[in-house]
């Protein structure tokens, strides 16, 4: 399959769980096209900016049904999607599991596209991935931190 957008993306948090942002590179194949995206997060957990980085990549999509590569340093994240893993927790309604409001986000934007995943080594000299990082910690230190409520709500934090 060709595909017609790239998306990279990464996460990152100090202290884990603590301040928290994820970064995201989106190039257009084919074309010169490449937009950026990032946000951050005062109390979270670097799983968590990891899978909302993918998350967010595929929600800026303005077309359905696109073929996407999602390149990613998380094993979290490719293993869960790439070993279905997480079909397997949503059959269980995800009982017992990290994240599930991130999942069920997840899985709602994933079935409108076709996409495959590709699993990178971080910090390891990849030009947009090298760029992910510096957008998601970039993002983790700014002044204004968005609130990440169902994380803090679950673990009982809400600042």
């Amino acid at each position: 399959m060709s595909h017609q957008v790239h998306i990279y993306t990464d996460g990152a948090a100090k202290g884990n769980p603590g301040n928290g942002g994820y970064g995201v590179v989106m190039e257009l194949v084919g074309t010169p096209h490449k937009k950026e995206f990032y946000e951050g997060f005062r109390h979270t957990t670097n799983n968590r900016m990891e899978l909302l980085a993918v998350i967010v990549g595929l929600e800026k999509l303005k077309n359905p049904n696109m073929r996407v590569l999602v390149v990613s340093d998380s094993k979290y994240v490719v293993d869960s999607v790439e070993k279905k893993w997480v079909l397997g927790w949503e059959k269980k309604g995800f009982v017992d599991r990290k994240n599930s409001d991130l999942w069920k986000r997840f899985l709602k934007i994933y079935r409108k596209h076709q996409v495959d995943f590709k699993w990178i080594k971080g910090h390891n000299n990849h030009p947009q991935n090298e760029r992910c990082d510096e957008l998601a910690v970039m993002a983790s230190m700014q002044k204004t931190l968005s609130v990440d409520e169902f994380y803090e709500k679950e673990e009982g934090k809400l600042l």
